[in-house]
C-alpha cells in the first residue's frame, strides 16, 4: 500500500560539519527513503526536496544526478524527477521473436513457471492449426517471469505428431523454439499474428501480479514452417512492460493490416 502524507518516511537532517558533501548524504537519504517504499506514487520535485532538506537547488540536482546513474530516478532536464520503471521488454513488429530471447536481451533473468504440459485433444485449436479436430496435440502453459516479476501467461498448442518429443523437455529456462529444433527438428520460418489491448479476467490478473487499471497485450500467433502451421500460441503480456516497435523508411514505410478484433478462447 503506498505511503500516505501522515505515515511516510521523515527525512533525516543533513549535517555540514559530517565531512561529506550535502549531495552524497542527500542522495544516500533518498536512496534508503526509496528502499522503504517511500515515493511510490509520485517522486518530489527539486523545490520540494529543497524546501524540505534545507539545502541548494544544485545540491538537489546532484544528488538526483547520482541517483539517475544508479537506475533508481529517471531525472531529465526540463521534466520532474521519477521512479525509474520496471525493465520493459520490446518486441520488433513484423518479425518472428522469441520471447525468451526478447527478455534475456533486456538483460532481464528469464523464468518459466510450466502450469501445464501434456497430450490431449482441443478441437477449436485443431481447427486453427488446419487440423481434423481430434488431432492429438501438445498443449505447453507457463508463466513467463522476468527478473522474478510476473510477464506474461503464455499457452501454446502444437501437433503432437511432430511435437510429442517436448513432452521430455524443462521448459524452465529455455526457449520453446530451441527445444522444438533440438528435439522435433523443426524450425520455424515465418507466420502470422495479431496483437491487440485486453482487460484481463480477475484469475488472469492475480496470475500476472497486477491490478484491474493495468490493462495487458493478447498476442495470438500462428507460426509457420515452409507454410505450415505447426504452432498456435496466445500470449497475455502485461501491458506496463511489454511494447512493440516498427521499423520505416520514408521511402517505403511500412503497411499494417487492420481487422475487425474476433473472439477468441483463452485457457488460463
Amino acid at each position: 500500500m503506498p505511503l500516505t502524507n501522515s505515515d511516510k518516511t521523515p527525512a533525516r537532517p543533513l549535517l555540514r560539519e559530517a565531512g561529506l558533501p550535502l549531495w552524497r548524504q542527500l542522495q544516500a537519504d533518498l536512496r534508503r527513503r526509496l528502499r522503504e517504499g517511500e515515493f511510490t506514487e509520485q517522486f518530489p520535485g527539486e523545490l520540494e526536496l529543497r524546501d524540505e532538506y534545507g539545502v541548494s537547488r544544485h545540491t538537489v540536482r546532484e544528488a538526483l544526478r547520482a541517483l539517475r546513474e544508479e537506475g533508481m530516478v529517471t531525472a531529465t532536464r526540463g521534466r520532474p524527477a521519477k521512479l525509474a520503471a520496471p525493465g520493459e521488454i520490446t518486441q520488433p513488429l513484423g518479425a518472428l521473436y522469441s520471447l525468451f530471447a526478447s527478455v534475456e536481451a533486456a538483460d532481464l533473468r528469464q523464468r518459466s513457471i510450466v502450469r501445464r504440459l501434456d497430450a490431449r485433444h482441443d478441437a477449436y485449436a485443431a481447427v486453427r492449426l488446419g487440423l481434423e479436430e481430434s488431432t492429438p496435440l501438445i498443449y505447453l502453459e507457463r508463466l513467463r517471469l522476468a527478473d522474478e516479476q510476473p510477464l506474461a501467461i503464455d499457452c501454446a498448442w502444437l501437433p503432437a505428431a511432430l511435437a510429442r518429443p517436448l513432452l521430455d523437455a524443462d521448459f524452465s529456462h529455455t526457449s520453446l523454439y530451441d527445444e522444438l529444433a533440438a528435439r522435433c527438428g523443426v524450425r520455424l520460418t515465418g507466420g502470422q499474428e495479431q496483437i491487440r489491448a485486453v482487460v484481463p479476467t480477475p484469475a488472469q490478473q492475480r496470475l500476472l501480479d497486477i491490478g484491474p487499471e493495468t490493462a495487458a497485450m493478447k498476442v495470438e500467433r500462428m507460426g509457420t514452417a515452409d507454410g505450415t502451421p505447426v504452432e498456435w500460441r496466445t500470449s497475455l503480456i502485461r501491458g506496463d512492460r511489454f511494447s512493440v516497435v516498427a521499423d520505416f523508411s520514408a521511402r517505403s514505410g511500412y503497411s499494417v493490416n487492420l481487422a475487425a478484433p474476433r473472439d477468441f478462447s483463452y485457457s488460463a
